[in-house]
């Protein structure tokens, strides 16, 4: 497939694409949990909340692998890829094993949270949490995605526009920021 060239859109996925992330999800919403909490610990969880770490070269990468849409993740990543699903007519369903549970966050979680739920806490982060900027893009099943991208996902039939299910289940609940509201 050629590589995009004109801007990237919310609107190009399709169906049987896959659904790959480059840059960190729930890192500035950890950050600010430990903030409300009282919290400076882990510095470097805190510091994203402050200074989100952006990949600006992962756009046109994306763009030059054959990415399909294309959204940074400002309003939490299931927010944000209902954005993409709704322009796209389509649905997306994310695989939660595919988000890392890297321990910078799980140190965060331990700090206000229970051990029992340490890892509902990180997810909650990584799919509602926003301000990351990390970004999301569709890619044709064929592609090979690009350098720091990694698959978190399939774009699914539209059985409800917009739609976005985490491992086939519908989400309850906040997903995350919405505006004008």
């Amino acid at each position: 497939q050629a590589p995009k060239t004109g801007p990237m859109l919310r609107s190009g996925a399709a169906v049987g694409d896959h659904v790959a992330v480059c840059g960190r999800l729930g890192w500035a919403a950890a950050g600010l949990a430990l903030l409300e909490a009282g919290y400076t610990d882990p510095p470097e969880v805190v510091e994203a909340h402050h200074r989100p770490r952006v990949d600006y070269s992962a756009g046109p990468r994306a763009a030059r692998a054959g990415a399909t849409a294309l959204i940074d993740v400002s309003d939490g990543l299931l927010a944000d890829l209902g954005h993409v699903a709704g322009a796209s007519k389509v649905s997306i369903d994310v695989t939660s094993r595919a988000l890392d549970l890297d321990e910078e966050l799980l140190r965060a979680a331990r700090k206000i949270r229970p051990a029992a739920e340490l890892e509902g806490t990180v997810r909650q982060w990584q799919l509602i949490g926003g301000d990351d900027h990390a970004l999301v893009a569709t890619f044709p099943p064929d592609a090979l995605l690009p350098k720091d991208f990694r698959k978190i996902g399939q774009v699914t039939q539209a059985e409800s526009i917009g739609r976005v299910t985490v491992d086939s289940e519908n989400v309850q609940g906040k997903r995350g920021f919405r505006h004008f509201q």
